[in-house]
């Protein structure tokens, strides 16, 4: 499943990622998530583990998941820019 999945978002993100200038690609390589959004995500996770997230916590941590998902990927795609013009 995981093949589909990064296939699905390789063909979804290229038009994107191909305008990536190797400038913009070292940004989002260095991006990184906010204290308080962090803080959440471990929050959620730590309930996640436990067993003890609400419905609205598990809507709200799935959405989470799926973005750092995406984020990765991203990442992934800018480093393969870096790679390619030796930055």
């Amino acid at each position: 499943m995981a093949t589909i999945i990064t296939s699905v978002s390789d063909r979804m993100l290229q038009p994107v990622t191909d305008c990536l200038t190797p400038e913009v690609a070292q940004r989002i390589v260095a991006s990184r998530i906010d204290e308080k959004t962090q803080s959440r995500i471990d929050e959620l996770a730590g309930k996640a583990n436990r067993g003890t997230l609400t419905k609205e916590e598990q809507d709200e941590y799935s959405q989470f998941v799926e973005y750092i998902d995406l984020l990765g990927v991203i990442k992934a795609k800018a480093r393969l820019i870096l790679g390619r013009t030796g930055q």
